[in-house]
């Protein structure tokens, strides 16, 4: 089987990360911007009580919102999307770049193993390290600490999975226990320099219960998309392989004005 070239790659890529966004568009849209507007609802008593407590002369002047809830809900959806083809993007050149030694490799096994590294690596490390919060929550002045946080998680989410794949790699000759633990011990390690990085500047004044909702659907919506990517990805793989398959078996034309018998 000859090596994919790269941009049917990117075409798989493309396809496989509008699916995957759109579905976790409306999962968000469905299940987690419920929830969100109960934050917002409780943000903003939030907000009125402690102004209340301040007196008027210390009241925070508040702002009708660019755009409406129902504006907002759509412009969800077709982010994502957006932010799907973005992934498909990048997931396919990474993907060639890590695969391009081994062209023969089954392309559905190997498009879950990557995704689910991807995963790994970019939501659920972050994620455990720096859980995402309702919006509203946190100081406008700490976004850019917030983001350079997590930023460097994901750097590290990222980094880690390499360097445990590459410990994989380079002990397939050693016994499966000792490539086994020391695979684990890698990862644990990439896990506490994680958790190395400073944590979350602000305060979180949500109610446990809501915090928890919104932050295990917000790691469900990772999960639908990294799982719907994978699942688009690797079945277009599988059928690029048989097409491939089929040009190579299938039997040279005869030459002109020669009878096939």
């Amino acid at each position: 089987m000859p090596t994919s070239p790269v941009l049917p790659l990117l075409g798989r890529g493309l396809v496989a990360g509008g699916a995957a966004g759109l579905a976790a568009g409306l999962f968000s849209l469905l299940l987690a911007e419920p929830l969100m507007d109960r934050a917002i609802r409780a943000e903003e008593r939030r907000s009125a009580a402690e102004e209340h407590a301040h007196g008027a002369a210390q009241a925070v002047q508040h702002h009708e919102e660019l755009f409406s809830r129902s504006t907002q809900h759509g412009g969800l959806v077709v982010t994502a999307v957006v932010a799907g083809l973005a992934l498909g993007v990048l997931v396919a050149v990474a993907y060639a770049a890590v695969h391009r030694r081994d062209p023969r490799a089954l392309p559905w096994p190997r498009a879950l193993a990557f995704c689910g590294a991807a995963f790994l690596a970019v939501s659920l490390l972050p994620g455990i390290r720096y859980p995402a919060n309702p919006p509203g929550v946190g100081d406008a002045g700490t976004v850019g600490d917030r983001q350079a946080l997590w930023l460097a998680s994901v750097a590290i989410g990222v980094l880690g999975m390499f360097l445990v794949r590459q410990v994989y790699v380079r002990l397939v000759a050693r016994p499966e226990p000792v490539r086994h633990i020391a695979t684990a011990l890698t990862a644990v390690a990439v896990l506490l320099a994680l958790f190395l990085l400073p944590g979350n500047p602000d305060p979180v004044p949500v109610e446990a219960s809501l915090l928890w909702e919104f932050r295990m659907l917000s790691l469900a919506s990772h999960a639908l998309l990294w799982a719907v990517f994978a699942a688009v990805f690797g079945a277009l793989g599988v059928r690029a392989a048989a097409r491939s398959a089929v040009e190579v078996t299938a039997p040279a034309p005869s030459p002109a004005g020669q009878r096939v018998a």
